[in-house]
């Protein structure tokens, strides 16, 4: 999961059919040799629910357990969907209703199970019940982890309308989905058939081999923009959804194709999936629309949540950082996971120690390979990085990152989520210079993986307690202490002594912001029992708004016409973070009462702060290694 700059950021600031071939196996638990089937009809929504039934053959047991998951995977945290499941009712062979009780959110018990025919039940989407965003800390769940039903578009996150029973997760599942033929649909779940039938209706069978694949192949059913590509063997399908056409699937093609070529030529011989899907969902910024912009991986797709109304160039520019991250989560956890990830349990979750490896050293990735690539600057690249630092600074850098991750649904530690992308990350920089210093260039921490790879692959999970000894063996003593002393440990890291080793330095000045932060600090104060959002103290600093008299206190009412809430501070806060210099912009304020009106064209805003650069004292051997590193 890749929360967009503005959903993480503002974490914790703006939170606002009966069937007769049923067999019995004898077995202890259930009884059953066909897959479950379920059934979803997108043609029946009544009052923006979809009907779903569940048909799971027969059982030998007298009370079953049924769920919706309490957790997925790649959220690290709690979603509910059982939360959005109306009117369920279990139907014996004879038509009648058997006693169903709801133990909690997410689980059902139904007794004398063993005349169980079939469970059916209605589906609420979570697109239109936000408030927040929903992840860390929100309502519900995370956007790309959600769900829509509409008449235009459905987002399937299949986890949000197909359950499980408790013995039965490593069942086989049948999937139909009955949806109108005019509609468009994308899956790389495996299509078994296709029906179209007398009325207009499409019936599509799918197959999944356990329930794991149900959750990890989302769908997009509606009006979409899809394209298609190569990247070496791989088959990439593009799948778009911009309700008011501002975006097309051919132009977000030209920077996805070129980003993930890219990608594959840094990441070489890796090639663990033939079909890679990308689900982006621009949301056109109603009320019912969703709120949290970023995506969510699959072992092999993505959703993707974004404002429609960005600009062409600020679009492009977040799908490089966002698709890109999740991209190189083929390489981890697809190919290198821990039994906590093989083996997940959707209800209570235990949680792998290395966060850092998962999250952080894929977004290190993620960015280290533009630069890699030729994608961006070494100048760019170091401003990134400073960005990871600042952020990470402002978080609690005295925890054991391992300590964190095995707890991460619970407090402080669910607090720190969002510095598994910074701090993460800054982890795999301080890996892969050590490596390169080691093997005097030759290694790094993208070999490492590659190596991880090989041992492991997609279907033998490591044992989380032993990788820290495995990559120490496999590695170098140096490696092995970086990480038991700041990643098991809680010594903070001084990025120094790394920077040095590849002749960087950091120095203090003047440097370039944007218009929403100083160096990294957020400028505004959202305050809640106003429900309004002030400019801070920190606007004093930040050179654009100084110069046209802003003041801390003021309160923004609009830009460019349209009223700023807390609802909509994701939005319309992530468009303002992508204006570039020379856009003509107007501003709205409330000063106690009065209107102070912003109207200008903007200009390049400074602050002073922390930049990292080239050390013009740096030896040969410093320059080398520094070349080793980024162009390795």
């Amino acid at each position: 999961m890749r929360k967009h700059v503005l959903s993480a950021l503002f974490a914790g600031l703006i939170l606002v059919g009966c069937n007769s071939t049923k067999t019995a196996t004898g077995t202890n638990d259930l009884a059953t040799v066909n897959p479950i089937e379920a059934h979803l009809d997108l043609t029946k929504v009544i009052d923006d629910k979809a009907p779903v039934v569940i048909n799971p053959g027969r059982f030998t047991e007298d009370v079953v357990t049924y769920r919706l998951p309490r957790v997925v995977q790649g959220t690290y945290s709690v979603s509910d969907f059982g939360k959005y499941i109306d009117d369920l009712k279990a139907i014996d062979y004879k038509g009648n209703a058997l006693v169903v009780t709801k133990t909690d959110t997410n689980t059902w018990t139904i007794t004398n199970a063993k005349q169980l025919d079939k469970i059916s039940y209605y589906v609420n989407d979570t697109f239109d019940m936000e408030i927040s965003g929903g992840g860390i800390g929100g309502d519900v769940p995370f956007s790309p982890a959600g769900t829509n039903i509409e008449d235009t578009n459905f987002v399937l996150n299949l986890h949000g309308f197909i359950g499980y029973f408790d013995s039965l997760k490593n069942a086989q599942y049948k999937l139909e989905i009955v949806s109108p033929t005019a509609m468009t649909k994308t899956s790389a779940l495996q299509e078994t058939n296709e029906i179209l039938t007398d009325g207009n209706k499409t019936i599509t069978t799918y197959f999944a081999p356990r329930y794991f694949d149900i959750t990890d192949n989302p769908m997009f059913y509606g009006n979409l923009d899809v394209e298609e590509f190569k990247v070496g063997d791989i088959k990439i399908v593009l799948s778009v959804y911009s309700p008011n056409k501002v975006h097309t699937a051919a132009k977000v093609k030209e920077t996805v194709e070129k980003m993930m070529q890219a990608q594959k030529a840094y990441l070489g011989d890796v090639n663990s999936t033939p079909r890679y899907d990308i689900y982006l969902y621009l949301s056109e910024g109603k009320s019912e629309s969703p709120k949290g912009f970023g995506a969510l991986e699959h072992h092999t797709s993505t959703v993707v949540v974004l404002p429609e109304s960005m600009p062409e160039d600020a679009l492009a520019s977040s799908m490089v950082d966002v698709v890109s991250h999740e991209f190189f989560h083929i390489v981890t956890p697809l190919s290198v996971h821990s039994e906590d990830v093989h083996y997940f349990d959707y209800d209570q979750p235990t949680f792998s120690k290395h966060l850092w490896m998962y999250e952080g050293v894929t977004e290190y990735f993620a960015t280290l390979f533009q630069v890699d690539q030729g994608l961006v600057t070494e100048d760019e690249f170091y401003t990134k990085v400073m960005g990871k630092i600042k952020s990470a600074s402002s978080m609690n850098d005295a925890m054991s990152f391992t300590t964190m991750s095995e707890n991460i649904l619970e407090e402080p530690y669910a607090a720190q989520y969002t510095n598994v992308y910074q701090k993460g990350a800054l982890i795999g920089m301080c890996i892969d210079i050590l490596m390169r210093e080691e093997s005097n260039g030759n290694r790094g921490i993208l070999s490492l993986m590659k190596e991880l790879s090989l041992k492991y692959g997609n279907n033998k999970p490591f044992v989380d307690d032993n990788l820290i000894a495995e990559i120490t063996e496999m590695t170098y003593p140096s490696v092995g202490a970086f990480l038991q002393t700041h990643v098991v440990g809680d010594t903070p890291i001084d990025y120094n002594d790394f920077f040095n080793k590849v002749g960087l330095k950091i120095k203090e000045g003047k440097v370039a912001t944007n218009y929403i932060q100083n160096d990294g600090v957020l400028i505004f104060a959202p305050d809640m029992a106003t429900m309004t959002i002030p400019f801070s103290e920190a606007v004093k600093d930040n050179s654009f708004w100084a110069q046209n008299g802003v003041l801390p206190g003021d309160v923004i009412k609009t830009i460019d016409g349209k009223a700023l809430t807390l609802q909509n501070a994701n939005e319309m806060l992530t468009e303002v973070f992508m204006w570039k210099p020379g856009r003509a912009v107007d501003v709205r304020l409330d000063r106690q009462g009065e209107e102070i009106i912003v109207k200008t064209e903007l200009t390049q805003s400074y602050t002073m702060g922390s930049e990292l650069t080239v050390d013009e004292n740096a030896t040969e051997a410093q320059n080398k290694l520094r070349e080793a590193w980024l162009k390795g």
